[in-house]
């Protein structure tokens, strides 16, 4: 899959996090792994910030023998409930207060809300959550510049929903939620 052309580069992840804080998974050759989404992460990457944590905590690593990764072991030894259909889903990090998961096989993106044991459908595949990341980046500067917050949701969804309209097809997504409280001054 060398020469995908993605929406999102490697430079422009880079600018927008830092090259400290981009997360490269390995290439893989699982079978049935959605080609394009596993190169997608090995070759742009995954941001690391306060918004979307792709990292595990380096001081409490699990236990050598535990699949972090996949759904099923990292529900079960938290002892939580997982979707039967879900278990094999890989984890990518947390969006605000959501765990955030891809399908390996449809490369779709979800999110599993704090305090749900249910998950809504978050974006078509890996490259517009990251598309997502990169222009909330642009909105975090922003309004640390005092840009209006109405006038930076809206562009965020507009920009964001051009590329892809799931993030914000259910209201109780993590999106929809984030730009609320901006919208209502609570950050």
């Amino acid at each position: 899959m060398t020469g995908v052309n993605y929406s999102v580069t490697p430079m422009q992840l880079v600018q927008a996090y830092g090259l400290e804080n981009v997360v490269y998974f390995p290439q893989s050759a699982a079978t049935g792994f959605d080609g394009r989404s596993a190169n997608f992460l090995s070759t742009v990457g995954l941001p690391h910030s306060e918004v979307f944590v792709s990292r595990e905590d380096v001081t409490d690593p699990y236990p050598l023998d535990l699949d972090a990764i996949s759904l099923g072991c990292r529900f079960d030894h938290y002892g939580m409930p997982c979707p039967s259909e879900s278990r094999s889903w890989w984890m990518l990090g947390y969006l605000f207060t959501s765990l955030v998961a891809m399908d390996p096989k449809s490369g779709r993106v979800y999110a599993f809300p704090e305090g749900s044991s249910s998950y809504i459908k978050l974006h078509r595949d890996v490259e517009s959550l990251v598309y997502a990341l990169v222009e909330f980046r642009k909105l975090e500067v922003d309004h640390d510049n005092d840009v209006d917050p109405e006038e930076l949701a809206e562009r965020f969804k507009q920009v964001v929903g051009a590329f892809d309209p799931t993030p914000f097809a259910d209201e109780e997504s993590q999106w929809n939620l984030s730009l609320e409280e901006l919208e209502h001054g609570m950050w």
